[in-house]
């Protein structure tokens, strides 16, 4: 299979400028809008994984990172889980996970992972993790082993109360290692996803370490490598500095290498130490980056204030689905 091309006119990180740190703005410390309230709403399938969670000791990211949609992921029996350990090898200003050297390596995590996916009786799961440049393939084994471990053990925990369960993987670079991908690839996640997150623009200051152009190439590798069925997904986050045109820009790269997922959401500070907010975008704007979106061609796009890149997951991986082949896929099917 051809090696896939990156769309011309994307430059590396290595000719663009240093971008300086933003400054704060009156929105930096100000009041959250109203339309970033969310009000609780505790269904019976949430309070029944909230009670599973607490009783067998487990932790999901929607609970770690205060998720304001655990309610409605949770009530459709979608979660978030994080592998790889507590601390990142990469230091984005705006992301909440510490930075430092990783403590070990517990192959046992994707055995675990799984038996929470079928403990909780999810419909759909989201497995992400923390880069991890301290391991030869950067973590890749982990992911493709918590899909294997998730597919492996649905049949043994009893159709009636759990027929299937779509598997999405939100995976890092992985340093540009196209065999690592290929770990991942190679079990055919439903969907794959990869955050560019910014416009390239902003990469020296927002996404250190990382390179938009081979994030690009990633997602272009991952679609060509990947089976009909699966997708590959990316997100935006607004609010860091970034302009109209810039995101209209990237959603056009992401389409360009075949990207058929995407998520649009809204940077919130976690504290002062992190990267200046420099404003709440109206849920007008992102309506409108959404009709933009499908416009080129997207199969789903989830674009507003509260959105996150894991929101409505099993959801879009059907749409995806019924644009490829016009119908559902095989574990919404046996969901049905």
């Amino acid at each position: 299979m051809p090696e896939p091309v990156v769309p011309p006119g994307v430059r590396t990180l290595e000719v663009l400028p240093r971008t300086p740190a933003p400054p704060p703005t009156e929105q930096t410390f100000a009041r959250k809008p109203s339309w970033l309230k969310v009000k609780a709403s505790f269904g019976p399938n949430y309070r029944e994984l909230k009670g599973l969670m607490r009783d067998a000791e487990l932790h999901t990211v929607c609970e770690e990172a205060g998720c304001p949609n655990i309610y409605e992921c949770w009530e459709a029996r979608e979660a978030t889980f994080l592998i790889g350990g507590e601390r990142c090898t990469r230091a984005c200003p705006f992301c909440q996970i510490h930075t430092g050297r990783p403590e070990g390596y517990d192959t046992d995590e994707p055995r675990r992972v799984a038996h929470a996916v079928a403990r909780m009786g999810l419909n759909f799961a989201v497995i992400t993790g923390v880069a991890r440049d301290d391991l030869p393939d950067g973590g890749a084994w982990l992911f493709a082993e918590s899909v294997r471990q998730v597919r492996a053990l649905l049949p043994a925990c009893g159709r009636s109360l759990l027929p299937a369960c779509g598997v999405e993987v939100l995976v890092p670079d992985f340093r540009g290692r196209a065999e690592a991908l290929r770990q991942v690839t190679d079990v055919a996640p439903d969907v794959l996803g990869h955050n560019v997150e910014t416009a390239p623009r902003l990469y020296k200051r927002i996404r250190p370490g990382f390179s938009y152009a081979g994030s690009l190439e990633l997602l272009a590798r991952a679609r060509a490598w990947l089976p009909a069925g699966c997708a590959t997904k990316s997100n935006l986050i607004l609010g860091m500095g970034e302009e109209r045109q810039e995101v209209l820009e990237v959603m056009a790269d992401l389409r360009s290498v075949g990207v058929e997922l995407l998520t649009i959401t809204q940077y919130l500070q976690p504290t002062r130490e992190h990267l200046n907010l420099q404003r709440f975008v109206p849920p007008e704007e992102f309506a409108e980056l959404k009709a933009e979106a499908e416009a080129l061609g997207f199969a789903h796009v989830e674009s507003g204030p509260l959105v996150r890149s894991s929101y409505h997951a099993g959801q879009m991986h059907k749409a995806a689905v019924r644009k490829q082949r016009g119908e559902l896929p095989a574990w919404a099917a046996a969901e049905a």
